[in-house]
């Protein structure tokens, strides 16, 4: 039995396109305000020429679902908001002011997908805010409650690069799965800052 053929790289990106040429199709009818034949033959070619000149990268190609993955990041961020959520209350119902820190924490994986995503897991857990992220490097600076000493601030660190992994390993591809993998392995034998 051969192997099913599989389309060159150009023809599945437009093949991929077609949903988004349907979308602007009727869009374009709705700002006429009628379905007739000559808006939806406009619209067909009006469509396509923003789909050539605009067009947009496959998602399919940025995103999995790896359903272990996936359980394990849902099950950890429970308890990373339940934990959080107990730290914040003990620095608010202490004595004195919570010890605050502005930190910048370089991602293993800067892909746009997983460093969005990872951006806002961070953002979701009591405690820590995105300040800005810097795509280039990818990095992610973080403002973090509770980060008086330099312990606290490489706990901070390094719980934002657990949930980096388990952000990958829920919705990564396979590249940036082993990405991950590999960066975790160089940091076991050389150490988290190489």
């Amino acid at each position: 039995m051969t192997a099913p053929q599989r389309l060159p790289e150009a023809s599945r990106l437009r093949a991929t396109q077609w949903p988004m040429v349907l979308g602007l199709t009727l869009l374009w009818m709705l700002l006429w305000g009628n379905a007739n034949p000559v808006n939806a033959v406009t619209g067909v070619i009006v469509a396509v020429l923003v789909v050539m000149v605009f067009p947009l990268p496959p998602i399919e190609k940025q995103a999995r679902w790896h359903p272990l993955g996936l359980a394990r990041f849902v099950g950890r961020f429970t308890l990373d908001m339940i934990v959080s959520s107990w730290r914040i209350n003990r620095y608010l119902l202490g004595p004195g002011k919570p010890p605050c820190a502005v930190l910048g924490v370089r991602m293993r994986c800067p892909g746009d997908l997983m460093l969005t995503a990872t951006a806002v897991a961070v953002s979701a857990v009591p405690g820590s805010t995105v300040l800005e992220v810097h795509r280039r490097s990818g990095t992610l600076y973080l403002h973090v409650l509770g980060a008086g000493t330099e312990a606290e601030r490489e706990r901070a660190r390094r719980e934002t690069l657990r949930l980096e992994s388990r952000v990958v390993r829920a919705f990564g591809t396979r590249a940036d799965v082993d990405a991950i993998t590999a960066s975790e392995a160089a940091e076991e034998v050389f150490g988290p800052w190489l």
